[in-house]
C-alpha cells in the first residue's frame, strides 16, 4: 500500500505527517518551510508512493471560512496543478493546534522545546492523520 500524507498548511511553514505503508500509523514527518513545499513533496513522492494527500481546512465554528482559508485554497490548486493524479482531501482542523499544544506539554518538554511552532505544526498534522485514520477504518 502507499502512504497517505497529511498537511497542517500554514503561511509560513506546514507540519507533515505520514502513515506506514499499511496504513496504520501515523508519524510525524517534518515541518518545512511552506515556500519549499512543494519542493519537499516532489522529492519525498520520488522515494515513497503516496496514495493520498489530506490537508488541514480552516473554518470557524459556524462552518465560515477563516483568514486562512483562502490560502489553503489556494495551495490545494496549486497543488492539483503539479500532482493532478493524486486526490487532495480536506480535513477539519478546528482545534487541532490546541490540541497538540496540550499534548506537546504533557510530553515533559521544557518549556523552551514546547512552545516551538514547528512541533505544534507537526503534532497537529500527526493528530488529523491519526483522526483520518481512525474514522476511516474504525477497528485499527
Amino acid at each position: 500500500m502507499a502512504r497517505i500524507l497529511a498537511l497542517d498548511y500554514g503561511k509560513k511553514r506546514t507540519g507533515i505527517a505520514v502513515t506506514d505503508p499499511l496504513q496504520i500509523i501515523a508519524t510525524a514527518l517534518e515541518t518545512v518551510d511552506t515556500g519549499e513545499l512543494i519542493g519537499y513533496l516532489k522529492k519525498y513522492m520520488a522515494k515513497e508512493p503516496v496514495e493520498k494527500i489530506l490537508i488541514g481546512y480552516p473554518l470557524n465554528f459556524d462552518n465560515s471560512p477563516t483568514d486562512a482559508t483562502s490560502i489553503v485554497e489556494k495551495f490545494i490548486l496549486k497543488f492539483g496543478n503539479v500532482f493532478p493524479k493524486l486526490p487532495v482531501e480536506k480535513i477539519d482542523e478546528r482545534l487541532t493546534s490546541r490540541m497538540a499544544s496540550q499534548a506537546i506539554s504533557g510530553m515533559g518538554l521544557r518549556k523552551k522545546d514546547r512552545e516551538k511552532k514547528e512541533l505544534i505544526d507537526t503534532v497537529s498534522a500527526v493528530m488529523m492523520l491519526q483522526e483520518y485514520l481512525g474514522t476511516t477504518n474504525p477497528s485499527r
